[in-house]
C-alpha cells in the first residue's frame, strides 16, 4: 500500500514537471500574447491562458483514465435517451470529433509558426556568443535525435505498454 502511493506521489509530481515544461514552452515563444494581440483581445488574455491549463489537464485526465472517460460509450450502453438516438449520439460524437481536429490543428499550426519566429532568433543568439562554425551540424543534430527517438517510440510500439 505504501508503495503504491509512493508510486502515485511520484508519478504526479513528474506530470506535473512535464506540464509545467510544456506551459514554459508555450510561454517562451509568446503564444499567448501573439493570439492575444492578433485577436485584438488583449483584455481576455487570463482567459486565454486558463483555456490552455484546463485543456492541457483535461487531455492528461482523458490519456490516463483511457477507456473510463469515454463518455459516449457509457451512454450508449446505459441507453439513457433510449434505443433510437444511439445512431444519432455517433453523429454528434463524429461532429465534435472534427470540431476538436479543428481546432487542434489550428494549436500546433500557430504553435509551428511561433516556433519558427522563434527559430529567427538563432542567427543573431550564435553571433552574439560567438558560435561561428557547426550550426547547421547542431541543428541537424537535434533534427536526428528526434527523429531516431519516435522512430524507436512507434517501432517498439512503447505507446501501447505505457513506458
Amino acid at each position: 500500500m505504501g508503495g503504491q502511493i509512493f508510486l502515485g506521489v511520484l508519478g504526479g509530481s513528474a506530470g506535473i514537471l512535464v506540464s509545467a515544461g510544456v506551459f514554459t514552452v508555450l510561454l517562451s515563444v509568446g503564444l499567448v500574447p501573439r493570439f492575444a494581440g492578433k485577436t485584438h483581445t488583449a483584455r481576455h488574455i487570463f482567459l486565454y491562458e486558463e483555456m490552455i491549463v484546463l485543456g492541457t489537464l483535461s487531455g492528461d485526465g482523458l490519456s490516463i483514465l483511457g477507456t473510463k472517460a469515454q463518455l459516449g460509450d457509457w451512454i450508449c450502453g446505459q441507453l439513457l435517451f433510449g434505443p433510437d438516438t444511439v445512431q444519432l449520439w455517433r453523429a454528434v460524437s463524429s461532429v465534435l470529433l472534427g470540431l476538436f481536429g479543428v481546432f487542434a490543428g489550428v494549436f500546433v499550426g500557430c504553435l509551428a509558426l511561433a516556433i519558427a519566429e522563434m527559430l529567427d532568433s538563432i542567427p543573431i543568439l550564435t553571433r552574439r556568443i560567438g558560435f561561428r562554425h557547426g550550426l547547421g551540424v547542431m541543428v541537424l543534430s537535434v533534427a536526428l535525435g528526434k527523429l531516431a527517438g519516435s522512430l524507436i517510440y512507434f517501432g517498439l510500439r512503447f505507446y501501447e505498454t505505457g513506458i
